[in-house]
């Protein structure tokens, strides 16, 4: 299942939570795996797991109130309350400007059974008192005030919008209403657009009131902490909420059994065609929802599932992918296939429906059952390394009815046999129980088992799981700290390693791998050839098939991608655990070195590349980039600092030819111009060795110079792009200027744009998204090289086509005001400590502080360069910042890109 890969174990023992004091008032209520139970006499349950192996606390708030709650003409409320939160309470008027200060990482969510709202920062006792003090206060004195909802309003339609240009949302959402009769799941989590404007204040505040409320919550805390210290304050700051007097009414609606297969069918512009077949299925909490998760993969996973061999391998369809829904009542799964513009819809359809129908007639075999729990398990278990992900994730096992149920799941998937997936199989993937096709009446119906509600209390009752994963060490990620760990040498061949070794939890480790060859001359003409080689890699090396390559590191429990961000490189990055390590990396060698081109995977890989690319010639944020990218681009086409459209994207994907792509590999790859980097739970003793068999003897057959990328200067220019039909539009802006990231400026410019859009608080986010809720998403960016002096600076946002001149009359005047007024000591104050205690908690990640390194190996740098821009960035005054956004971005120089049906509107 999609969502249980995101949710992790926990990270305390049962012995210190035994052996915690409790404050008056707190019960110590059940503990699994580590994970703790404090129960307030209000009705607040508090779950702790800590892990002191990452510098880094996270805290999340569920609410059990999502769209299942809402009744008619309420639909989009519990969302919009999710907005609303954030508008602040009389003694936190400014929430987004104190996340900024405070450099919380920091964001809220709404789903059918529950909303969340969750934070990550480096630990902090200050930062985490400051969070659960606002916390508590939000819950139940914000201001949900009406000249929020004015603003918010438009936001959260926006967002609406934005959904309404997405083809698959459009149809996953249409397919959902013809699925539910009556059940709140068959209405989107967002609410009807007539709702979303209409909504009544009043009722909204009811709404607030009645739901936000401690017995309606948990709250969880992850991570670095100190137990005791943080149980009293909870208790102090929640346990002061009292306990509502009004109670929650029972949900009873369910629908009955689907007695036929629907239909439904979207018209609307694009170039992909998509065909979604939905099963009704039980409750997440329903012991048949195991079989139901791993039939999900055997089915629908998109290298090794069935739908992939009848569809993909066949050319009938580029993708397919499976959607397992885990609700507190009877749900759904989904399949879904994208097809080129011009593939035979009906035929793909057909094959869709014979594949998962006929999975009652052909059993499942011992080896798909294997594949598909080793996955979940891997992904399970590669998931637990993660203490920032806990709160978040266990809000879907709370909404579904209970946290523990997210181990209980984990059980059923381990102990689920051939007879269970096929029992499912045959009562649920059947032609009545579909939504797809049209009514065909039927003098004998075959009826799925009526859907029914679980009753998960008396499933968990004294449950206990596994023992708990043993916890990694407390390790402080400063510049200083990483470097006395980190060991540096390189490979006969000259590609350069950085080894970090870090106990961690669960003995987790990532690698970085970096690869890079040729020079300008030689890389000419193959942008495309490059991309398709490294798709090509995972899909048979060394008498090895796709599938079985994926089986592989599925049962190393590694989590491994191949990629090619540009003509000149392969980047490879590898998740998995100390005892595996040794071998993921050997296979990972083997798919480097030894790759076999099947000539069936390149028509897949082409295919799929021709259908992405037709999915986005119609769409504004893809047209908007693409057109910003491309303009002033001095480069000839066959440069692979060009940049083509989709059509040329197109049309070079269909003329790519195996031949060029054996040649490419064969030509190019090899690790003596390349970097690894590996943090975490590792033996460094033993990687020299390692490394130098795998990869230290293997030389590209070309030289390599990097390709240079300089400044060139480009024209500034209004463009405006036409897309019909869609709801919403996309607006961006950039420029360039000269500037490398040793300059000296390069510190201030850094806090200046953190002060002008680099995230939630920022000046654009006040003016555009708070104030005139013109926007959902909205923010800019400085991009800096390390080689040579370029940079860039650009911003962007999606909006209504209709509000397009209030829009750019905002980010004119903000603009305009920043180049001319500067900024104010409040704003340099939060946007370097924002900032700062971003940067430490992204060193704080192992997988991106290993792809760190790999960029300062690449330049002969140690993270004393990140010590000093830090440093640099703490002594950055106000008139330096105001200079460097004055010297460098220059509002007259913007080039302006509006994607986006302004016709219509």
């Amino acid at each position: 299942m999609k969502l249980a890969a995101l949710l992790l174990a926990a990270f305390t023992t049962a012995a210190g939570a035994a052996d915690l004091a409790l404050p008056r008032g707190v019960t110590r209520g059940p503990a699994v795996e580590g994970i703790t139970e404090y129960d307030l006499a209000n009705g607040l349950r508090v779950l702790f797991a800590p892990d002191a192996s990452k510098p880094t606390t996270t805290v999340n708030t569920t609410y059990l109130v999502g769209s299942r709650m809402e009744h008619y003409g309420e639909t989009g409320m519990a969302h919009l309350l999710e907005h609303l939160m954030f508008k602040g309470t009389p003694k936190y008027p400014q929430v987004w400007k104190e996340f900024t200060r405070l450099g919380l990482r920091a964001n809220g969510s709404t789903w059918v059974d529950r909303t969340n709202y969750f934070a990550s920062f480096a630990a902090n006792d200050a930062t985490l008192g400051w969070y659960l003090d606002w916390s508590a206060d939000a819950m139940t004195h914000s201001f949900i005030a009406r000249k929020d909802l004015d603003s918010e309003m438009t936001v959260v339609r926006n967002e609406l919008e934005l959904g309404e240009n997405n083809p698959f949302r459009v149809l996953w959402q249409r397919s959902m209403s013809a699925a539910y009769n009556w059940h709140a799941y068959g209405k989107s989590t967002i609410g009807a657009r007539a709702d979303v404007e209409n909504v009544n204040i009043a009722h909204l505040q009811a709404f607030y009131r009645k739901y936000y409320q401690p017995d309606n919550a948990v709250l969880i805390v992850s991570g670095r902490f100190d137990e005791a210290k943080t149980l009293a304050l909870i208790a102090s700051r929640f346990g002061a909420i009292p306990r509502p007097k009004r109670t929650l009414d029972p949900l009873y609606t369910i629908d009955a059994a689907q007695d036929g297969e629907r239909s439904v069918v979207v018209r609307r512009v694009g170039d992909t065609q998509l065909v979604m077949a939905t099963y009704h299925v039980p409750a997440a909490g329903d012991p048949d929802f195991a079989a139901v998760e791993l039939l999900g993969t055997i089915l629908g996973d998109p290298d090794t599932g069935r739908l992939h061999r009848t569809l993909v391998e066949t050319h009938e369809a580029a993708s397919v992918q499976p959607l397992v829904f885990s609700f507190h009542d009877p749900g759904v799964v989904i399949f879904v296939a994208r097809l080129p513009a011009d593939a035979p819809i009906d035929k793909a359809r057909a094959t869709m429906v014979a594949t998962l129908e006929g999975a009652g007639r052909e059993p499942v075999s011992p080896a798909e059952l294997d594949r598909a729990r080793t996955k979940y398990l891997k992904d399970f278990d590669l998931a637990a390394s993660d203490p920032e992900q806990v709160g978040v994730a266990l809000s879907e096992s709370i909404a579904q009815g209970d946290w523990r149920l997210f181990f209980l799941d984990r059980d059923r998937v381990r102990n689920a046999k051939v007879e269970d997936l096929q029992r499912v199989a045959t009562r649920y993937f059947i032609q009545d129980n579909r939504t797809l096709g049209l009514f065909i009446p039927t003098q004998k119906p075959d009826r799925p088992p009526a859907p029914a509600f679980v009753d998960v209390a008396p499933m968990v009752k004294g449950y206990k799981g596994d023992p708990a994963v043993a916890a990694g060490e407390a390790f402080a990620a400063t510049p200083d700290n990483i470097e006395a760990r980190t060991q540096r040498f390189a490979l006969a061949n000259g590609m350069k390693v950085a080894l970090v070794p870090i106990r961690t939890r669960g003995a987790i480790v990532d690698a970085n791998i970096v690869l890079r060859f040729g020079d300008e001359a030689s890389l000419a003409g193959t942008q495309t050839t490059s991309e398709l080689a490294a798709g090509m890699l995972e899909r048979g090396a060394g008498g090895m098939t796709r599938e079985q390559i994926r089986d592989a590191f599925d049962k190393l429990k590694a989590s491994v991608s191949f990629s090619s961000p540009a003509a000149s490189l392969l980047n490879v990055t590898v998740e998995t655990s100390r005892e595996n390590l040794p071998e993921a990396l050997k296979l990972v060698a083997k798919v480097l070195r030894e790759p076999t081109f099947p000539a069936g995977e390149l028509d897949q890989l082409r295919n799929e590349a021709v259908t992405a690319a037709q999915s986005q010639r119609k769409e504004p944020r893809s047209l908007a980039r693409l057109a910003l990218q491309r303009h002033g681009n001095p480069y000839p086409k066959d440069d692979i600092r060009y940049v083509p459209d989709y059509d040329e994207q197109i049309a070079r994907a269909n003329a790519a030819t195996l031949e060029q792509v054996k040649a490419f590999h064969a030509r190019f790859y090899g690790a003596d111009h390349g970097e690894i980097a590996i943090v975490g739970d590792l033996d460094a003793a033993a990687m020299p060795a390692m490394l130098g068999s795998l990869l230290g003897d293997w030389k590209s057959a070309s030289p390599y110079t990097r390709v240079p990328r300089p400044y060139y200067d480009v024209k500034p220019e209004a463009i405006r792009i036409e897309t019909p039909d869609k709801a919403n539009a996309y607006y961006t802006a950039g420029l360039q200027f000269r500037m490398q990231d040793t300059d000296p400026d390069y510190a201030a410019l850094l806090v200046a744009n953190r002060i002008l859009g680099g995230g939630p608080g920022s000046q654009l986010w006040q003016r555009v998204r708070e104030k005139e809720g013109l926007s959902y998403g909205i923010g800019s960016g400085v991009t800096v090289s390390p080689y040579e002096p370029r940079a860039s600076f650009t911003t962007a946002a999606i909006y209504a086509p209709q509000n397009l001149g209030r829009l750019e009359k905002a980010f004119e005047e903000e603009l305009a005001h920043a180049a001319a007024q500067g900024f104010t000591e409040a704003q340099l104050r939060d946007a370097k400590s924002g900032l700062l205690q971003e940067r430490t908690l992204s060193r704080a990640q192992d997988a991106e502080l290993a792809d760190t390194l790999t960029d300062r190996l690449d330049v002969d740098r140690t993270l004393a360069f990140d010590k000093k821009v830090d440093a640099d960035i703490a002594a950055a005054t106000l008139a330096q910042v105001n200079a460097a956004f004055h010297k460098y971005v220059d509002p007259a120089r913007l080039t302006t890109v509006r994607a986006g049906d302004f016709e219509k509107k």
